[in-house]
C-alpha cells in the first residue's frame, strides 16, 4: 500500500507514467550491541527492521532535482552540475542536506552525474547507470556525513541498511570494514528452521526530534574517545593514529589510571562494549535471548552512565523497557510489552506522546532485508 501511495505522489510530481517510477526500500536498522564504538573502529552488531524510508523516484534529461518529502513541508530544487561544497555552519542543515550531500558525495568522488532522480545515493546511482558496491557505497555516505554535514561518525548505519541480511545478525568489524553473518541460533541442537525467527523487536518512539549533525555533543564524545586512544598509545610509546581499537585491553587496564573522569568513562565504555559483543555473538549463536538481553541492557547502561548520552525522556524510557513484560529474551508477549510500554511513557512524558500518532508510538517489528531499488512493478 505505502509502495502504491509512493508512485502516485511521484506520478503527480513529475507528470510521467507509473511505470516509469522506480523505488529505494531503505530499512531503519537496530544496533543490539556496538553502541557509540563504530567511529573508535569497534565491532558492532546490526539487523534491520521491517520500518523504513521508500523514496521514490524518476530520471529526468536534465540536471535538475526536485525533492518533496512526505514528512517536510516545501518543495527543494538543486542542479546536480551544481558544484556541492560542505555545509558550514550546521545550523543549516536540513532534511534535503543529505540529498545535496550525496551528489558531493558522487562528485567528490569522481562520478560524472548528468541525470537526476528524487532520492539519494541509490536513486541518484540507479539513473546515471552507476554500479556500485555495498562496500563502495558504505564510504559515499562516510563522505557525506563527516565531510559534507560535518559529523564525526563512523560506519555503523550505512552498514547495517547496505549489508543485512534477513534473519542474520550482522557483525561489522568498523577497523577493517569487513562484515561476517550469525544465523539465529545455528549453534544450537534445537535450531530454528530458516524462517519466520522466534522473536519480535519492540521499538518506542520518545517523541524527540533531533538533529544529530546540529548537535555538539556527538562530535565531542567522538572527540574525547579519540584523546583517551592518544593519552593510552602515548604512554605504551606507540605512534598509531588515535582511535581506541588501536589501543590494545591489556595497555587499557595496565594505564586507564591516567585518564581523567571524563576520557576515562568514554575508554570504559567502549572497551566494555567490546566484550559485550563477543558475548552476544555467543549468546545470539546459541539462541540464548536471555542473556542476549541482558548484555543489551547492560550496553544501554554503559552508553548512560560511561557514554554519557542520552536525554531524560531517553533514559526514562529505557527504564521503562527494562520493566516491560516479555523483554530480555521472553517469548510471545510483544503485544502486552508494547502496550505496558506506551502506557508508562504517556504517563511520564503526556506531553511528548500527545504529539506522535497513536499508531506510532510503539511497534511490535520483524527482521528485516538490505536496502534495494524496486522499479515499476
Amino acid at each position: 500500500m505505502q509502495l502504491d501511495i509512493v508512485r502516485k505522489n511521484v506520478v503527480e510530481i513529475s507528470g510521467r507514467d507509473a511505470r516509469e517510477v522506480r523505488v529505494v526500500a531503505c530499512p531503519y536498522r537496530i544496533c543490539p550491541l556496538g553502541a557509540h564504538i563504530d567511529h573508535q573502529g569497534g565491532i558492532v552488531t546490526a539487523m534491520t527492521i521491517n520500518y523504513g524510508v521508500l523514496l521514490g523516484f524518476v530520471p529526468s534529461d536534465d540536471a535538475e532535482v526536485v525533492l518533496q518529502s512526505g514528512q517536510f513541508k516545501g518543495i527543494t530544487r538543486f542542479r546536480v552540475d551544481d558544484l556541492q561544497k560542505p555545509i558550514e555552519n550546521r545550523g543549516n542543515i536540513t532534511w534535503e542536506s543529505y540529498a545535496r550531500g550525496a551528489v558531493y558525495a558522487l562528485q567528490n568522488s569522481g562520478y560524472d552525474l548528468r541525470k537526476v532522480g528524487i532520492a539519494y545515493l541509490l536513486a541518484l546511482e540507479n539513473v546515471n547507470d552507476l554500479v556500485l558496491s555495498p562496500v563502495d557505497n558504505i564510504q559515499l555516505d562516510k563522505s557525506i556525513e563527516n565531510r559534507y554535514l560535518g559529523l564525526e561518525n563512523g560506519i555503523l548505519d550505512p552498514s547495517a541498511i547496505l549489508l543485512s541480511r534477513y534473519g542474520y545478525l550482522t557483525f561489522m568489524d568498523c577497523k577493517t570494514a569487513s562484515p561476517s553473518y550469525v544465523y539465529f541460533s545455528e549453534l544450537s541442537k534445537s535450531q530454528q528452521p530458516q524462517g519466520r525467527p522466534p522473536f519480535k523487536i519492540l521499538l518506542a518512539f520518545s517523541g524527540l526530534q533531533h538533529n544529530l549533525p546540529k548537535s555538539r555533543g556527538y562530535n565531542m564524545r567522538v572527540f574525547e574517545c579519540k584523546e583517551a586512544a592518544r593519552a593510552l598509545l602515548c604512554a605504551s610509546g606507540s605512534e598509531d593514529a588515535p582511535i581506541l581499537r588501536k589501543v590494545d585491553p591489556g595497555v587499557y587496564e595496565a594505564q586507564k589510571c591516567i585518564l581523567d573522569e571524563n576520557l576515562a568513562k568514554r575508554a570504559e565504555h567502549y572497551f566494555s562494549e567490546m566484550k559485550r559483543v563477543v558475548k552476544g555473538r555467543e549468546a545470539w549463536a546459541r539462541g540464548d535471548l536471555q542473556e542476549l538481553g541482558q548484555l543489551i541492557s547492560a550496553s544501554g547502561r554503559s552508553s548512560i552512565v560511561n557514554y554519557e548520552c542520552g536525554s531524560k525522556e531517553m533514559i526514562q524510557l529505557y527504564e521503562i523497557l527494562l520493566k516491560a513484560p516479555g523483554v530480555l529474551g521472553a517469548r510471545d508477549r510483544a503485544e502486552e510489552a508494547a502496550a505496558y510500554v506506551g502506557a508508562e511513557y504517556e504517563r511520564s512524558q503526556p506531553e511528548l506522546v500527545s504529539k506522535i500518532p497513536a499508531d506510532r508510538r510503539v511497534l511490535v517489528c520483524e527482521p528485516g532485508d538490505s536496502a534495494q531499488v524496486i522499479l515499476q512493478s
